[in-house]
């Protein structure tokens, strides 16, 4: 190292918190205000685009296979763009500027989807899939550069970095999907910029904690690095041929054209592919087409290395894999998961119950954000010196994640439940397919208790008119027996409803007005005052995965460590496994229950205790193994790879999460489960029987 380099070395390390440099902190918070814009709009997409467009917070009123196909689409492309903002990063702009374009781009994606029109979402998500593109791949490419010289420490940085990533996941997807869920969508969607604009900001004042640490290597050090990289490469240089530059080129044209036709032809009934062939959709041809083109340009570059290298790397395709198998079930947690919590999990809690769970939603909030709070303490104390402005703007965002944290909780153990009774007219189902009544399994018609609004003439309502009462809860009201309310559906069954305050009820006739529709606002009396209640939102199941990960990762961790240590092959099948069983979990919940019967949260709970311990079996093992298998000369191809497999598992678990409304209808919703139970199984199963010829292509790679 040369002298420059060792006087910022010391100077870097000089300024530590909990034993490590200062300025690991610096990208600990950013990464997790990062996490909680992105994971906070995360949870909130698949729920706004298919909430009904009259109700008590009104959606858009996607089909689910539309806005899975969107989804789908969104999340492909964030593990695609990655690939190119790192190489941008390496060449042209440094580490440290990339974060900075890129964050500044994803907060104006966020600032574009707080608007709620489409041709926002569409400009948001776009933005937020090129942010993601700088930022992903940098800031561990500063961790990395950081430790160089310190590899002993590295382990430890990283564990500490990845709990930044899953403290912002785990406030992200609760804090906005609250205020979405209760105040409105522009409020989550608006609360997720925010704090991605006071991340940036934050980390870009930081800069002179850093030095030269993320700037642009200059031409000497690329140089020295290039010839290190040289002397010490035991495999022969294979450079790209022309026939590879073309293939890629394809491949890459036929990807994005499929990621972009997919939601185009669904929503907006424009198909850049309208042929069928071999009985397929055109654009399901040309994915299998240019699947076919790729893994002939894999295969024909890794065929030119020598044999040992060669074996190594086709069980890094063998693990890819695996990998789209398992990403396939696990990211219904972003899709069909998200609307199976807000349509058929039983979610309000009246009494001791309720209370119980306000409690324990309270210690689960406050600890650990007590405990990054005094994190944050540690840092100012160290640093406020250096970088006054970065840890102001620090604590002005933990000023407001607390404010945000006690207007929930105080929001939540203010709720009252009451008994209210309307008039409401009890109608046949009908089928929209066949504009038949629907029958249920024992041959009897289907019937709906359809509340009766106040834009109805009741006189002209012949029969069928009854009386029916529900439970709602309000926050700070003080409804007494006998008083007149005005509430509203907050579901398309009618079993939900929740009151309307006079500003919701002047936006509710405005969208009715706007859309042409029944304003579906129905008068009410209060029959009866009862004790505390909650409902807990759709989006409060989604924290369970990084509270699970918090939780247990050290505990895996231990394992690996241990005699016990199973194999990567191994690894894979258990993980895969573990997912089956979280999805076995809801088809055993689910088998059996009739429509309209809602399903106790505690299957839901268990599937995501089961998918967070089949994650921490492969998710780490993964880049991992790519590292360790893969010659120099080849990684970023292969890393590129690998990412492209996660890309494709994420936007087939979206489509055929899209698919969940569709098979409930024809078969049931335990078939949809089972299908998601089967399939890893099948998977883990084959991979643990092919463990032998599996080890023997990793040639001693452990």
């Amino acid at each position: 190292m040369s002298a420059i380099s060792d006087t910022q070395h010391s100077e870097f390390f000089k300024s530590k918190v909990l034993g490590h440099p200062a300025g690991l902190f610096v990208l600990f918070f950013t990464e997790m205000w990062e996490r909680f814009s992105f994971y906070g709009m995360r949870v909130l997409l698949i729920n706004f685009l298919t909430m009904a467009a009259i109700g008590y917070n009104p959606g858009w009123e996607w089909t689910t296979e539309n806005a899975g196909a969107l989804f789908g689409t969104y999340a492909m492309l964030l593990y695609i763009t990655p690939i190119i903002g790192g190489v941008i990063a390496d060449k042209f702009t440094g580490y440290r500027w990339a974060v900075v374009i890129g964050a500044v781009i994803m907060t104006l994606g966020h600032a574009a989807m707080a608007v709620e029109t489409e041709f926002w979402l569409y400009i948001g998500l776009a933005l937020l899939v090129i942010g993601t593109g700088f930022f992903k791949p940098t800031m561990t490419s500063i961790i990395s550069e950081m430790y160089k010289d310190l590899p002993k420490k590295k382990d430890g940085a990283y564990t500490i970095f990845y709990m930044g990533v899953n403290a912002g996941a785990f406030f992200g997807m609760m804090l906005c999907g609250y205020l979405a869920e209760r105040v409105g969508w522009s409020w989550g969607f608006g609360l997720a910029g925010v704090f991605m604009l006071l991340g940036t900001l934050q980390f870009w004042l930081a800069k002179p904690l850093f030095g030269k640490i993320g700037d642009v290597p200059s031409k000497e050090e690329q140089n020295v690095k290039q010839e290190v990289e040289s002397d010490g490469e035991p495999v022969k240089y294979n450079p790209f041929t022309s026939i590879d530059k073309i293939l890629i080129v394809i491949t890459s044209i036929i990807g994005l054209a499929y990621a972009i036709n997919d939601p185009l032809s669904k929503i907006a009934d424009i198909n850049l592919f309208p042929f069928e062939m071999f009985g397929m959709e055109g654009q399901y041809v040309v994915v299998l087409f240019g699947l076919v083109l790729f893994l002939y340009l894999t295969l024909g570059r890794i065929n030119r290395y020598a044999t040992v290298v060669r074996n190594r790397m086709y069980a890094v395709i063998v693990f890819a894999f695996f990998t789209v198998l398992f990403f396939l079930g696990f990211e219904q947690g972003a899709t069909s998961l998200v609307l199976f919590a807000r349509d058929y999990i039983d979610r309000e809690l009246i009494g001791n119950a309720a209370i119980t769970f306000n409690i324990v939603n309270a210690l689960l909030t406050i600890v650990p954000l007590a405990i990054i709070t005094y994190v944050l303490v540690l840092l100012a104390k160290q640093t406020f010196a250096k970088i006054p402005g970065s840890n102001i703007v620090l604590a002005v965002c933990f000023v407001g994640i607390w404010g945000v944290v006690i207007y929930m909780l105080n929001r939540d153990f203010n709720t009252t439940a009451y008994e209210v009774e309307f008039q409401a007219q009890k109608v046949a189902v009908i089928d929209e397919e066949t504009n038949e009544p629907k029958l249920a399994k024992n041959g009897e018609l289907i019937f709906m208790e359809t509340p009766i609004s106040v834009d109805q003439d009741i006189s002209q309502i012949e029969n069928d008119i009854i009386t029916k009462k529900v439970v709602i809860g309000e926050a700070f009201s003080d409804f007494k027996e006998g008083q007149e309310i005005n509430i509203i559906t907050k579901d398309e069954n009618f079993a939900k409803f929740g009151y309307l305050t006079p500003e919701r009820l002047e936006a509710a006739k405005k969208n009715a007005e706007n859309l042409g529709r029944d304003s579906g606002v129905v008068q009410a009396k209060v029959t009866q005052v009862k004790n505390h209640w909650v409902e807990i939102t759709a989006s409060w199941f989604s924290i369970l995965n990084s509270f699970f990960i918090i939780a247990f990762a050290s505990l895996f961790s231990k394992w690996w460590e241990s005699k016990y240590n199973p194999s990567a092959p191994q690894k894979y099948g258990i993980g895969l496994i573990l997912l089956a069983l979280g999805f076995g979990m809801l088809a055993f919940g689910t088998f059996g229950v009739e429509d309209g019967v809602k399903v106790s949260m505690i299957w839901l709970i268990l599937a995501y205790l089961f998918h967070t311990f089949g994650e921490l079996c492969i998710s780490p093992v993964g880049l991992s193994y790519v590292s360790k298998l893969v010659p120099a000369r080849m990684i970023a191809f292969m890393f590129g790879m690998w990412y492209l497999a996660i890309a494709i598992g994420n936007k087939f678990a979206a489509v055929l999460g899209g698919q969940l409304e569709n098979i409930r209808e024809e078969y049931s919703l335990t078939t949809f489960f089972l299908i998601f139970t089967v399939v890893p199984i099948a998977a883990g199963l084959l991979i643990i029987a092919v463990n032998k010829p599996i080890k023997k292509l990793m040639k001693g790679v452990d």
